[in-house]
């Protein structure tokens, strides 16, 4: 089946290293990807240097005068960065000039923005930000991780709504399994949020298996975990760092002797898909669900391998028009219930 056109807007200026990493996964995705078009939105100069000699067939550039900081306020930003890459970005989606946003940039002022520009849709009190992690059955999406510090029961039963939608779409499955997060399976355990969002839950039409434990995300055979967002970020990086740890503590262990060493090299295939597994630069990419558009956040420091996959997320959410798709299904569900409607 033929790919179908598409259009993608890059923040260029944004992440810990901006066009030297943004350019090169442009360029990858581009020449893999014939039926894509990008267009790098940042300071025309320093991306025409960076482009250099190498083709520009389907890439164009949109010159803009600021960039967001990456400590920089999200208020500050959003109010005084109007020329932003990070801002022309979204406003190139929200004017149906481009089909969907990527950016490695500062996550709260992409949250603010992405908001106030494209707004939320119907139904829904706050945006998520959510991604897949590596488990024992292949992958789980795991959402909020870091849009919303602090949440009620309902603004968690929206993210699994979401969630549970978005993992139907991009895995094909029927009945996704949902699952909270918690510090016990036990029904007694968890905040007061937990578990007014678990009776919620339960009184659903999605299939919701009950809590998880921190070790379940990747252990348990579940499609979605649900959390807040501060316990998200902090799992999420938590993760991260045993992953970082793990490869670095093995390769330290190899190279201890030369008896290591003729281990380590006959352990080498192994050893190569095992890192590839927990690499989370195959994951790189969390998308801001709950929005009336396509925006992808990438890992700040995203190398060019990391940030062509978050291009690839994009695109698959264009194909599959998740905003819509998601509109929908929260709309069943809330009209269903009857009662979750909050206001931000």
């Amino acid at each position: 089946m033929k790919a179908q056109p598409c259009t993608i807007a890059l923040d260029a200026m944004g992440g810990d290293h901006g066009p030297s990493v943004v350019i090169p996964a442009a360029l990858k995705y581009l020449a893999d990807n014939p039926h894509a078009n990008l267009i790098l939105v940042g300071d025309e100069q320093r991306l025409d240097a960076c482009i250099g000699k190498a083709s520009r067939e389907r890439l164009r550039i949109h010159h803009t005068s600021q960039e967001v900081a990456m400590d920089e306020l999200p208020s500050r930003a959003l109010r005084n960065k109007k020329d932003s890459s990070m801002r022309v970005a979204i406003d190139l989606v929200r004017d149906g000039e481009a089909d969907a946003c990527v950016s490695a940039g500062n996550t709260g002022a992409l949250m603010a923005t992405a908001r106030f520009v494209l707004k939320t849709l119907p139904s829904i009190d706050r945006p998520a930000i959510s991604t897949t992690v590596p488990s024992l059955h292949g992958h789980t999406h795991m959402l909020d991780l870091g849009a919303n510090v602090d949440c009620s029961g309902a603004h968690l039963f929206q993210f699994a709504v979401m969630g549970s939608e978005l993992a139907s779409v991009v895995d094909g499955i029927d009945r996704p399994k949902v699952a909270l997060l918690n510090i016990g399976q036990e029904e007694i355990k968890g905040n007061e949020q937990v578990k007014q969002a678990h009776e919620l839950l339960l009184n659903s039409s999605l299939n919701y298996v009950g809590y998880v434990e921190g070790d379940g995300i990747y252990l348990d055979d579940v499609d979605v975990v649900v959390c807040d967002g501060f316990i998200g970020n902090v799992a999420l990086k938590s993760s991260e760092g045993v992953a970082k740890f793990v490869r670095h503590s093995l390769r330290k262990q190899f190279k201890r002797n030369w008896f290591t060493q003729l281990a380590g090299l006959a352990a080498m295939p192994i050893l190569k898909r095992f890192s590839g597994d927990i690499d989370p630069r195959r994951y790189n990419g969390a998308s801001l669900l709950g929005l009336r558009g396509i925006v992808v956040k990438s890992h700040g420091g995203a190398d060019a391998f990391a940030f062509e996959n978050a291009i690839y997320i994009a695109e698959k959410e264009i194909r599959e028009d998740i905003p819509k798709r998601i509109g929908e299904q929260v709309g069943r569900q809330l009209e269903g219930s009857g009662q979750y409607r909050e206001t931000a």
